[in-house]
């Protein structure tokens, strides 16, 4: 089983969720390879069994615009179809809103999201890390 992690943070928070989404998925057994969104690598990302991806909520609760935006944009394009997906990421204020978009981009691109996105505001707290692990374990357990 094999997870790739791409992921965008500013302030720590999202790489706090994805480092304990590592983590986790290692523990039960999968092969991971993680990385800064400007270090992804889309044919990779694609091999992957499941595609993890995290990024906050920026400026009015929208995804990075300079860098896991372009990225989407290419995922998008090279085919989502069927792709086994999780969706994480931090925020300061407003309600999800950018999650839940978010999610419906992702749908409508044709990805199969294994989970609700995965949300914590601002630093993640034991709540929070407790779902990513928990959605890691369960990704696999259904992809496997």
């Amino acid at each position: 089983m094999k997870i790739y992690v791409a992921y965008w943070s500013a302030t720590g928070n999202t790489e706090k969720m994805a480092t304990e989404l590592v983590l986790a998925a290692r523990d039960a057994g999968a092969e991971v390879s993680v990385q800064e969104v400007k270090n992804a690598n889309i044919d990779e990302a694609l091999k992957a069994d499941i595609l993890a991806l995290g990024c906050p909520a920026m400026d009015a609760e929208v995804i990075e615009f300079d860098e896991m935006d372009p990225f989407l944009n290419d995922l998008e394009k090279a085919g989502l179809t069927g792709k086994n997906l999780i969706l994480f990421g931090s925020y300061d204020w407003g309600d999800g809103e950018w999650m839940r978009n978010w999610q419906g981009r992702m749908t409508a691109a044709g990805a199969n999201l294994l989970c609700e996105g995965i949300i914590a505001q601002n630093e993640p707290n034991e709540e929070s890390l407790a779902m990513l692990r928990d959605a890691a374990k369960k990704a696999i357990l259904a992809c496997s």
